[in-house]
């Protein structure tokens, strides 16, 4: 799984970004986006403000989990009491060993909106093709089992609900909830020094030091 987080102010300007791998299972902690896909992660991260402020009056919790899908991305939130934004984009190992997006044959199914709500499965004209490279979130979901087995495209796609392998299983939900709980501890008292402003981005490197630490602990 490769990882992306964002800090968002109350102005919806970037106050801290981050991207990691997992630790998991062997993993190196190293991200594996391709170089498109880095440069989109922020754009997508973005798309998701505006349904973040949709959940955010009918979810009475800080963290608001799994609330909005690109593709093969998906993005959680943890909502402070200050209105500042945790946002973290997580893709599988399998969207990471490919382009980062869907196959050119399916670029056609690109909508004017940047950004698929979570639920909704991509455009029903896309190929078949593409469908190999996007599971639905059904799919990826397994219904509670470590793994299936489902067809996909005609072929067989196996799916396991392990942090490093699917975004949507209860264990990395466990996981990401724990991960925004302990960079919020860290992020609390990263803002009370004195010479720290609200919507001032975060440089310190302890900090940063401490999200990754944290990602390392979780994920």
């Amino acid at each position: 799984m490769s990882y992306y987080f964002a800090i968002i102010g109350t102005q919806d300007n970037p106050l801290f970004e981050y991207d990691f791998g997992t630790s998991k299972q062997g993993g190196d902690g190293i991200a594996r986006f391709t170089e498109q896909a880095r440069q989109l992660n922020q754009f997508i991260i973005h798309s998701s403000l505006d349904i973040v402020e949709e959940v955010q009056w009918t979810n009475g919790q800080m963290y608001l989990k799994l609330i909005d899908r690109f593709f093969t991305s998906y993005i959680s939130c943890f909502l402070t009491a200050s209105n500042i934004k945790f946002l973290l984009l997580h893709q599988p190992p399998s969207s990471s060993s490919s382009s980062g997006l869907p196959a050119s044959s399916g670029a056609s199914t690109l909508t004017s909106s940047s950004s698929t709500t979570l639920g909704q499965h991509p455009p029903t004209s896309t190929s078949t093709s593409s469908l190999s490279v996007i599971p639905s979130l059904s799919t990826l979901t397994g219904g509670g089992n470590s793994s299936t087995t489902t067809l996909v495209g005609g072929g067989t796609s196996r799916t396991s609900t392990s942090i490093a392998a699917n975004p949507t299983s209860p264990q990395t939900e466990e996981a990401i909830r724990n991960f925004f709980t302990e960079v919020y501890e860290n992020y609390v008292k990263a803002i009370m020094s004195p010479f720290y402003k609200t919507n001032m981005e975060i440089r310190s490197p302890v900090f940063r030091a401490r999200v990754a630490a944290a990602g390392r602990k979780y994920l």
